[in-house]
């Protein structure tokens, strides 16, 4: 297993990860020539929603060989919609490097990544990128970005600047200085004696903060003892693998600026696959263990899983759990290379391996794991889209296409609300949703439309009263009788509908009382506002009956009759669903939240420090279901993108007025249309 390291790539979008990959495969011979992501032929983002939408929208896998060791790169979409993926990746590498630019107002952007680094315990470096762009002094970056991690943010590398360019760097631990050449790689120079003060004030930052975890590298600092490059090197490395330390390196991708020394240093400090193994307490020996990535559904090639292998060995053939696997494959992009098996510690694609979903343990034989291994949790879905075939031959397919959707991004979900009737997809955001949406249309040729989902309203009932129904035909032969008389009457919030009898004598013959009760259900589903009706109590009081005309039809159309005439006597009121909604935000902008909350008809239960998160803040609220369908764009938008929330169903209110009317009249507009 050694000599073999998975490394995610990860950071905010527009960071350039995809364009860092494709410079990776280029200065290690995997490919012949850097491709471009306007152009659309990229090793990352090989996809037809990638390419459509110029970005990341799935994790891209790239094995590579560098310096005599096996690299295997999973780069993760930027967008913090498309999370998920990243959170699915990290269960199966070595550790993260983790991409942003210099850029100290968009630090905050880091702060989901940090996080979901450390609740996983991923060693991990960071590379400043498109420092070449950048006229901002790593003096005010790294603060805004050390607000955001929970661990030390030590400077690898100082910039050597002409002006407001960035010409080479300081490697802090050799102190040897190199120039930066376009496409090549750069060439070692003196240090600039512009340069000299701000590099040794760094490299004693970098060792004082070393020190903090190396009693030995303490007593070599106090007793001014020099430290060799292998020396501060080795202590990196410890340091990064017990997740102590993030070392800083910067560059530009684009121009292969710094990527050759990046490559180098990962191939040192990110710790080997054994070393992640044991780490993890999986033992070397037993038979096979292994975990899925990812699912990918390719156009010719079927179903691919991505999994990472723990332990043993995967060939052509091997039965997990329950399932023969196709083949075994290493990924470049979306090219695939057969290999005869996969030794533990590799990330490799298996062909076919139908029912098997991502995140999945998998063991050799029949039965499922155990002891599966830990997988990471769902994420809320905070935004959703009522969905239709723009056909109508289309809805039958419609079921299985969205399945097949789902399976490659389980982040996603459906339902069929009963309510209104709707097929509600849900996911993490407006971009999230039109990405699921391209794949209908480009995998399964599906086109359907997107609508804002309606909001299930309800009505109820604001005042009792009796009312006599009766129902009669006669046709030839026999006739239809059915004769009530009904108590309607509100019941308190969330009570739901109840059904009694009063009848004494025989005047209602027993066999019609139920049918009598399914009338009264049949209009509730659609009350005088053109809502479910809820918090009703129904009692039949008296009635008659016709030995010869009467029936259960007849009865239950009986109590309809009753049912239709009466309720508007009720004064009906419209009821709209209230959610209980948790908002989780950077603390600098939770007066804006609550302002935002507020003006959506909110109604503010209390903010309070987020446990466990520093600088966070969660914010508490009931809320309209109608107000919060964009809430997560605007929320996201006031945060540079980190905010989020969750939400549950609490509760039915009363809504009055002009609102009210509003609704109603759209309902009616609706109603007609249909």
């Amino acid at each position: 297993m050694s000599g073999r390291k998975n490394i995610v790539i990860i950071g905010p979008s527009l960071s350039g990860k995809t364009t860092l990959l494709e410079s990776f495969c280029f200065v290690a011979g995997a490919i012949s020539r850097k491709g471009k992501i306007k152009e659309g032929n990229t090793v990352g983002d090989g996809s037809a929603e990638a390419r459509e939408r110029q970005m990341s929208v799935e994790v891209s896998v790239a094995s590579i060989v560098y310096q005599g060791v096996n690299l295997t790169f999973l780069d993760c979409p930027g967008s913090i919609e498309l999370l998920a993926e990243a959170q699915n990746a990290l269960m199966g590498v070595d550790g993260a490097l983790v991409v942003c630019e210099a850029d100290a107002d968009r630090a905050a952007m880091l702060a989901p990544v940090f996080r979901i680094l450390d609740t996983h315990k991923i060693p991990h470096v960071l590379f400043i990128n498109k420092i070449d762009r950048s006229g901002a002094l790593l003096r005010s970056v790294i603060p805004a970005l050390q607000a955001v991690s929970m661990r030390p943010l030590v400077l690898h590398q100082v910039p050597i600047r002409d002006g407001e360019s960035v010409t080479g760097y300081v490697d802090l631990a050799s102190e040897h200085a190199f120039a930066y050449h376009d496409d090549a790689a750069s060439t070692e120079i003196e240090i600039p004696a512009s340069v000299k003060e701000r590099e040794t004030e760094a490299r004693t930052q970098m060792l004082e903060s070393l020190a903090d975890f190396d009693d030995t590298l303490l007593e070599a600092l106090l007793e001014d003892i020099l430290l060799t490059e292998a020396q501060i090197e080795d202590n990196f490395k410890a340091d990064v693998a017990k997740n102590a330390v993030v070392p800083v390196f910067l560059g530009a991708a684009e121009l292969e600026h710094g990527v050759r020394r990046l490559l180098t240093h990962l191939v040192h400090l990110i710790p080997d696959a054994a070393e992640t193994a044991k780490q993890r307490g999986i033992e070397e020996a037993g038979g096979i263990l292994a975990q899925v990535l990812k699912t990918y559904l390719t156009p010719h090639g079927g179903k691919l899983s991505l999994v990472r292998v723990w332990r043993g060995s995967i060939t052509d053939g091997s039965l997990l759990n329950g399932v023969r696997c196709a083949s075994v494959n290493r990924m470049l992009g979306i090219q695939q290379e057969k290999l005869s098996k996969a030794e533990a510690g590799e990330i490799v694609a298996l062909g076919r391996m139908e029912g098997i979903v991502a995140g999945e343990t998998l063991v050799q034989g029949n039965d499922a794991p155990a002891d599966p291994l830990p997988r990471p949790e769902a994420l809320p879905p905070v935004y959703s889209m009522s969905i239709k075939t723009e056909k109508r031959d289309d809805e039958v397919k419609m079921s299985t296409a969205v399945a097949k959707v789902i399976e490659e991004d389980p982040s996603l979900s459906v339902e069929q609300n009963p309510d209104t009737q709707e097929y509600v997809l849900w996911g993490q955001g407006e971009i999230h949703l039109q990405v699921a949406i391209a794949r209908l249309r480009n995998k399964y040729g599906l086109v359907v439309t997107a609508d804002r989902p309606k909001v299930p309203y309800k009505e109820a009932i604001r005042k009792p009263t009796s009312q006599h129904g009766r129902f009669k035909r006669q046709t030839g032969g026999h006739g239809m009788f059915g004769d009530v008389h009904l108590d309607i009457k509100p019941l308190p919030r969330g009570s739901g509908f109840q059904f009694d009898d009063r009848i004494t004598g025989g005047v209602v013959p027993k066999q019609y009382i139920p049918s009598v009760e399914t009338g009264v259900r049949d209009y509730l589903v659609k009350g005088p506002l053109g809502f479910p009706v809820v918090d009703i109590s129904v009692t039949l009081t008296d009635g008659s009956f016709h030995s010869v005309d009467s029936s259960d039809q007849a009865f239950k159309l009986a109590g309809q009759v009753a049912m239709r005439e009466g309720m508007p006597k009720c004064d009906p009121v419209l009821l709209e669903p209230i959610l209980r909604v948790d908002v989780t935000i950077p603390n600098e902008y939770t007066n804006k939240v609550l302002g935002l909350v507020s003006g959506r008809r909110g109604q503010i239960l209390g903010f309070k420090a987020k446990e466990d998160w520093k600088g966070w803040d969660s914010v508490e609220a009931y809320m309209p279901q109608s107000e919060i369908h964009d809430l997560i764009i605007e929320l996201r938008s006031i945060s540079l993108g980190v905010g989020t929330y969750a939400w549950a169903y609490d509760h039915l209110a009363e809504l009055t007025g002009r609102l009210a009317d509003q609704v109603l009249a759209q309902n009616s507009d609706t109603a007609e249309v249909a």
